[in-house]
């Protein structure tokens, strides 16, 4: 059975503002409509790096609590870079985006994507993680791009589906969607089970 057929009477909702996740979700054929509520994605720094993500997950999917009626499923997903056990954070300006793109620049860092299914019977919470090794980047490399993409709305300044991917990366261990925000393989595994 296709995933597509399994969903027929259910109403899928993405949680989420980014464009990448929309255009992965519609590439995997599935019809849903995008609902998004403001959370607080602050969190304890006393969490492990792959708990960050799913705690902010979690905040997301349990703003629709009590919300959404039992034919409904609602997506939510974090995710965030991390360069050893140091969480890089979207920008907070060009500075930042600089700084954050010479951390990556010849360095090996891991991008962690955390996903909630959410429903009135029940919640299932995943994560997955993808090495990505970046080749050194000059400035002149790092400048065009932000320049030309503006990336200061993704974690780790960067997305792996632009520019700076095709040109600077060396190899990645693990799942390209997972990096572009939406583990495609292991979300339709996890939506056919649920």
């Amino acid at each position: 059975m296709l995933l597509q057929e399994k969903l027929k009477n259910k109403k899928l909702i993405l949680a989420s503002q980014s464009p990448r996740r929309k255009q992965l979700l519609a590439e995997m054929g599935l019809q849903f409509e995008v609902m998004v509520k403001s959370v607080d994605e602050s969190f304890s720094e006393d969490l492990k790096k792959e708990q960050v993500a799913l705690h902010i997950a979690r905040q997301k999917a349990e703003a629709f609590d009590h919300e959404i009626d039992n034919n409904t499923i609602v997506i939510t997903a974090d995710t965030i870079v991390c360069l050893g056990d140091k969480i890089l954070n979207k920008p907070t300006d060009r500075a930042d985006a600089v700084r954050i793109l010479q951390l990556l620049s010849g360095n090996k860092h891991t991008v962690i994507t955390a996903v909630c299914l959410f429903s009135n019977e029940k919640e299932k919470y995943f994560f997955v993680e993808t090495d990505v090794y970046f080749r050194p980047l000059s400035s002149e490399q790092i400048n065009y791009y932000l320049d030309n993409y503006k990336p200061y709305d993704k974690a780790g300044s960067y997305g792996i589906q632009e520019w700076i991917g095709l040109i600077g990366l060396e190899k990645i261990v693990g799942s390209y969607h997972n990096v572009m925000g939406l583990p495609t393989a292991e979300l339709y595994l996890e939506l056919m089970d649920f």
